[in-house]
């Protein structure tokens, strides 16, 4: 069975307007993909600074991190769920990827250009954004990042399900608003 890897960065738990939408979603895509879900709590990362980045020059990657990496660079898809946090998402997805992000597992680079080792060829990245800003807005700092990774890790086709202005909303707007996101993905799903 082909692999699907959700790296769930949703902070709120149950009250999670994101997970809301993750979760039939991958309900779904659970049907065809074997799935494995990597929920990032804020704990479980340390951010590569000086120490980690000594460790790295020294050989020393963590068996964990470099198992995680392996498990990323051989799945077939990806989903990303985060909610829109100060312009992008919350910093623990960031710390997430610095981690993942090691040389001959997700990338290579002989100096001259890079090359993505992953063989993921889509990656459906879910978001709920409070503010009015949408999918390419220059004030979306999220879906160009994540866009750049792929094309750094190799990981193909970026596809955004956002539902936006959701601090600004009455709670049965927020409903009608997490249904047409989960509507919208499950169309996707069908082709992911």
């Amino acid at each position: 069975m082909r692999k699907l890897i959700v790296i769930d960065a949703c902070m709120r738990d149950g009250e999670s307007r994101t997970r809301r939408i993750l979760e039939p979603l991958a309900a779904e895509l659970g049907k065809r993909y074997e799935i494995e879900t990597i929920v990032l709590d804020g704990d479980d990362y340390r951010a590569v600074g000086r120490k980690t980045l000594a460790e790295r020059n020294s050989g020393y990657v963590p068996e964990r991190i470099v198992e995680q990496a392996k498990k990323i660079a051989a799945a077939d898809r990806l989903v990303i769920a985060a909610p829109f946090w100060d312009m992008s998402f919350p910093a623990i997805l960031k710390v997430f990827i610095e981690n993942m992000s090691l040389f001959n597992i997700t990338f290579r680079d002989n100096g001259t250009y890079f090359d993505g080792l992953c063989r993921c060829e889509k990656v459906l990245y879910i978001t709920t954004r409070g503010m009015n800003v949408r999918t390419g807005d220059p004030l979306d700092a999220a879906t160009p990042y994540l866009k750049a990774l792929g094309t750094l890790w190799g990981l193909g086709e970026v596809i955004t399900i956002a539902a936006e202005n959701m601090d600004y909303s009455t709670p049965e707007e927020i409903e009608e608003k997490i249904d047409a996101a989960v509507a919208q993905g499950l169309e996707i799903c069908r082709n992911f």
